[in-house]
């Protein structure tokens, strides 16, 4: 019996992800569906996929961030990254983790494809719609994405960037609430950051999180 490929699928738009599956399961299997970034180095670490197709703009935890988790524990797995961003910078970022692929989401079904099986054969995938010129001439710079905080600092920037509140930033990451507010004092004094705006600002730059990506909406307290 022919085993295909298995695919996970991260995407936190529902109804994007449901057509990713049906697009896909026609030429693989695909184990599994998560909508965050957390969930998915979990699911991964378990499900042991051979690829997994993963949207940039990943609550929690983005999907660069995410995938690089991935990869450090399974070290075959090959990566597929969606972004509604045209941003030589992230397909720079994208392809510093090694033999990857990077897709527009408003591509043609068949450019994923394209791309899922090029990383399959251990190459790169770039959408056509990046020259090359442009992220070539820029992946140095991509190392400015983790180059400038810690893994922890930028789970902490993130989950503000997004709106959440301390208790459960300081929940996710198992830390307490304090030390979660010491983390955010000490990134806005060291990076000038005078407001939430900055904030969200400076994760915008960081690639932390995306403009297709909203703010989550939370409960405010009484």
């Amino acid at each position: 019996m022919e085993t295909r490929p298995q695919i996970l699928i991260a995407d936190d738009h529902i109804i994007f992800a449901d057509g990713l599956r049906l697009l896909l399961e026609k030429r693989y299997a695909v184990v599994g569906s998560v909508t965050d970034g957390r969930a998915l180095v979990t699911e991964a670490c378990r499900l042991k996929p051979d690829v997994v197709v993963v949207d940039v703009g990943m609550p929690l935890l983005n999907g660069l961030d995410a995938a690089k988790r991935v990869r450090e524990q399974l070290p075959k797995v090959k990566l597929v990254f969606l972004t509604m961003q045209d941003n030589p910078n992230l397909a720079a970022a994208a392809l510093e983790l090694g033999s990857a692929g990077f897709v527009l989401k408003h591509s043609a079904g068949s450019e994923l494809v394209k791309a899922i099986e090029q990383v399959l054969h251990g190459k790169c995938y770039v959408t056509s719609k990046l020259r090359p010129e442009d992220w070539v001439v820029q992946k140095t710079r991509a190392r400015q994405y983790s180059s400038r905080l810690t893994p922890r600092q930028r789970d902490i920037v993130q989950m503000f960037a997004e709106g959440r509140p301390i208790k459960e930033i300081a929940g996710h990451l198992n830390l307490s609430e304090k030390t979660v507010e010491f983390h955010k004092h000490h990134i806005m004094e060291t990076f000038n950051l005078k407001s939430n705006a900055d904030l969200v600002l400076f994760a915008l730059r960081q690639g932390l999180i995306s403009l297709d990506s909203g703010p989550v909406q939370t409960q405010k307290s009484s």
